[in-house]
């Protein structure tokens, strides 16, 4: 038997082939120093910024500063088990998450693992936690609305899908509960939610997985929860897993819904991250990339493009003031990156007047082009009658005497302030926020007492249920208001069976007594 040299060639070229698949060299470092979630590697010459990294026990770590001598890297876990001499090796992989439909429903941490005791979520998608924003002419403006349920919301400063409007105010006076209402709100409006707990109380975020459920909401929501007995790298960055989880769905033509809750602690964990791996700090402690380290994270809210699918991310970002100073380093900065706030007053609030937004400092950028023709006709005076009645009503505290004609100012403000308060967690459907603000403008509030007014929508709301069920749904259908005096006829033939609070009945009585 003679073996042929063609044979012999080619079965040497065959193992030549597979030699360098099978020749696989790992870059390794030796750990220099490690502490408060923080470690400093040695020789990984090659590693990406945002790289992940392996260390002996198991934990993953991500580079974060790429030095001439080592690398600052975030350990994404227990650190108390890693020491100095450890080694610790380059994966190859930047850091990225789960993503996918199987996390919907589900509480997950900053790494996108469960923890809701629920089990494993099975999905074999991942996407980088970091991902470039789309460009101009990926986007599309922002036309469409995202309706909160709120009614001071929709009708003075409308939020659209696609639009960053940040939710801003001291700590007590109801921002989360402003974002978990619009959360409830988008039941049966084809929107996926992500909610980001960032430096939240276990217990806290339990009580807001259990609202949403008990709302239904959790059917179409996922919550990020990184408590704040969790090391500063997960807090900061959960708000960007959050973001990846969006994109996925986003890219997919979806409309989301993204509340990160809050980037004022997140800012605070970046600052002491930043301070451990020795950064230079700036202002009020912070380093000076703390503005990119936001507008980043913010600008991946989008309308895209008809060509791109047209999915939307809508961002509802929270900063905590200290004694309303909007002027602070972190609020100025996310003012800056949004497109509007709605600015939550204390005083307001602690006097009963929830939500308690400050009409006057809130704005949204988008307008009127995020509110259905309907709400733009019955809301576009509304600013400027609680402007004026805010003035009025300081003036007036200083004169007892007063003309008719501003007493019916003061009279016709208090009871749109009225108008536009609301309880916890009780949305209200766009129609029905059309039909009251629509009674409000037409002097059908006018000769009511203000103990009267909140009695007289929810009676208002019930009739409409009840004998004119076609014009609300005009209303939902073809966003505008049903055609000729139907409406106000309608609101005519109520009026007739309202039965207003006697006042002076229980008085009458005194007296017969006496």
């Amino acid at each position: 038997m003679s073996i042929k040299a063609e044979e012999i060639s080619a079965l040497i070229k065959q193992q030549l082939e597979g030699y360098e698949d099978e020749l696989s060299v790992e870059e390794t470092g030796t750990v220099t120093y490690v502490g408060d979630g923080i470690a400093r590697a040695h020789g990984l010459d090659n590693a990406l910024q945002g790289e992940l990294l392996l260390f002996d026990n198991g934990v993953y770590g991500m580079v974060q500063n790429l030095e001439a001598s080592d690398v600052g890297i975030v350990i994404l876990g227990d650190f108390t088990g890693i020491t100095e001499g450890d080694t610790v090796k380059r994966t190859g992989r930047i850091m990225e998450v789960p993503v996918g439909d199987q996390l919907i429903g589900r509480v997950v941490n900053s790494l996108g693992q469960p923890i809701d005791g629920k089990g494993d979520i099975k999905t074999d998608k991942t996407r980088p936690i970091e991902h470039k924003a789309p460009g101009v002419m990926e986007r599309q403006g922002v036309n469409e609305p995202l309706q909160t349920g709120i009614k001071a919301i929709d009708a003075l400063v409308p939020i659209g899908r696609g639009q960053r409007e940040l939710i801003i105010g001291d700590r007590k006076t109801g921002k989360s509960s402003i974002a978990i209402d619009t959360i409830i709100n988008q039941k049966g409006q084809d929107m996926i939610c992500i909610y980001v707990a960032i430096g939240q109380k276990d217990s806290t975020v339990r009580s807001q997985v259990r609202t949403l459920e008990k709302y239904g909401a959790m059917d179409y929501t996922i919550v990020v929860s990184a408590g704040p007995a969790l090391p500063a790298p997960l807090l900061y960055i959960a708000p960007y897993a959050g973001a990846a989880m969006g994109e996925e769905f986003m890219h997919a033509g979806k409309q989301v819904l993204i509340v990160y809750d809050d980037l004022t602690k997140q800012a605070d964990a970046y600052r002491e991250l930043s301070l451990i791996l020795r950064r230079a700090p700036g202002r009020e402690a912070y380093p000076g990339d703390i503005f990119y380290t936001h507008s980043r994270l913010l600008e991946r809210a989008a309308k895209l493009s008809d060509e791109l699918g047209g999915g939307s991310m809508t961002a509802l970002p929270v900063i905590e003031t200290k004694a309303g100073d909007v002027s602070a380093y972190i609020p100025t900065n996310v003012i800056s990156i949004t497109d509007g706030q709605i600015f939550l007053n204390s005083d307001s609030f602690y006097s009963g007047v929830r939500p308690a937004m400050d009409a006057g400092t809130s704005v949204s950028r988008v307008g009127g082009d995020a509110q259905i023709k309907a709400m733009k006709k019955v809301a576009g005076s509304l600013r400027l009658d609680l402007s004026a009645y805010r003035e009025l009503e300081a003036f007036a505290q200083f004169g007892s005497d007063l003309d008719a004609a501003t007493q019916a100012r003061l009279n016709r403000g208090a009871r749109t302030v009225e108008v536009l308060k609301q309880g916890l967690h009780e949305a209200v459907p766009v129609a029905k926020e059309v039909i009251i603000l629509y009674a409000l403008a037409h002097r059908h509030l006018d000769k009511l007492e203000l103990e009267d007014v909140l009695r007289y929508q929810n009676e208002l709301f019930e009739f409409m249920d009840n004998s004119y069920k076609s014009l609300e749904d005009t209303i939902t259908e073809t966003g505008n208001l049903p055609e000729g005096d139907t409406l106000d006829d309608a609101i005519n033939e109520f009026d007739k069976t309202f039965q207003p609070t006697k006042h002076g009945d229980a008085a009458a009585d005194n007296g017969s007594a006496n």
